[in-house]
């Protein structure tokens, strides 16, 4: 039986483990020496011959036929069933039962997408999304999400229109400044148009772009806490961070908001994934509030023609993280804002998150849930139901 068995279910977040050649094989020749290998500084492991380990593992089980069960409740990472074969995550996703699942890489983006020579920043765009698209290829359930650099529109725009023709269906953009502009200044309008001709939703993402803490916080003269996934040394998140996430989609959302691209671009679509959704029903009543105050003072606020939260709630969906209470955010801000994910096979999408999700619904009534599995999750990728 598999695991998503009662309803159909659209999965917001799911991940790529890259193995360690696995930008390298897809980098074009010429860029090979500049690339940057594999940085694993912020995984539970730093070691690459750990991951090779685990492909040879995997190698063996296709050799011998194995196939995996209940894996939402197996081993995560690199370890987990379909981490990194393509096939075999198609067999994963058989088990899970997801209808559809959006596919973020994990790790890669650290050899390339903050690197200083803009010919290996796009050319770590172009061998990442090239990479996507061949993992998630010959599976319509599968949709490659992938990767671009705002700093450069017009070079973002290419990579765009080839991620598209490879088969990308959605791109994860830094959730910062395009360099040294805003997301909303009007050089960076033919992005904004490029995702609406193209059709695909732009993604904001947990990732070191996401982290906002000042690194004082953390001289606190007391030892180094573990991790989120328990390592010692590893740099994911820790708690600090974890309670500033919301920040950096917030500055991003507003200026998007208050600099007029959702208004110019009414088209646009657009994800803020695995980075909380508690905070968004505050958000919705503080960027209205903000455009009550600030619109006598602002002519682009008085202009605006729809409240500030409307833009939003047309244009952006939240995924909530598992644990969080869903069933309230939907009461206070209204059904069509929250989609389910899974985050496999990350850990921190537990080994049950439909459950975890479930135990917050009291109340909520089952086309509100609907919405939360499956069609929200159409709408922000305009994909028939």
């Amino acid at each position: 039986m598999t695991y998503a068995a009662n309803r159909e279910y659209c999965d917001a977040d799911s991940h790529i483990m890259e193995t360690v050649d696995w930008i390298s094989r897809h980098t074009d020749p010429h860029l090979l020496a500049k690339m940057p290998p594999l940085n694993l500084s912020k995984s539970a492991t730093n070691s690459h011959e750990f991951i090779n380990e685990e492909v040879a593992k995997q190698k063996l089980r296709a050799e011998r036929g194995e196939t995996a069960s209940d894996v939402v409740h197996g081993l995560k990472g690199w370890r987990a069933h379909g981490a990194f074969d393509s096939a075999e995550r198609k067999v994963a996703l058989d088990d899970l039962g997801f209808k559809r699942q959006l596919v973020f890489s994990t790790f890669s983006a650290g050899q390339y997408l903050q690197h200083e020579d803009m010919d290996v920043r796009y050319g770590g765009v172009r061998a990442h999304n090239r990479a996507m698209a061949e993992f998630c290829g010959g599976d319509e359930r599968l949709i490659a999400v992938g990767q671009l650099s705002l700093v450069d529109p017009k070079r973002c725009v290419e990579e765009m229109k080839e991620g598209v023709r490879l088969g990308c269906g959605a791109f994860w953009i830094p959730g910062m400044p395009a360099g040294d502009k805003s997301p909303g200044h009007p050089d960076l309008d033919i992005v904004w148009q490029a995702f609406c001709d193209l059709g695909v939703p732009f993604m904001l993402h947990v990732g070191p772009n996401s982290k906002t803490k000042l690194p004082e916080y953390e001289r606190n003269g007391k030892p180094k806490p573990k991790d989120i996934t328990g390592a010692e040394d590893g740099e994911n998140l820790r708690v600090r961070d974890f309670m500033v996430l919301s920040i950096a989609p917030q500055q991003f959302l507003t200026a998007l908001v208050f600099d007029g691209v959702f208004d110019r671009f009414p088209k646009l679509r657009g994800g803020v994934i695995e980075l909380g959704a508690g905070w968004v029903p505050e958000f919705l009543r503080m960027l209205d509030l903000s455009q009550r105050i600030f619109k006598k003072g602002d002519p682009t606020l008085a202009a605006m023609p729809m409240k500030a939260s409307e833009y939003i709630r047309r244009a952006v969906k939240f995924t909530p993280f598992a644990g969080e209470d869903v069933g309230r955010m939907i009461r206070d801000a209204g059904p069509e804002l929250f989609l389910f994910s899974s985050d496999y096979p990350h850990p921190e999408g537990t080994d049950d998150p439909i459950g975890r999700f479930e135990r917050t619904f009291t109340g909520i009534d089952e086309a509100a849930k609907e919405m939360f599995y499956n069609t929200n999750f159409q709408a922000m990728m305009a994909v028939p139901a």
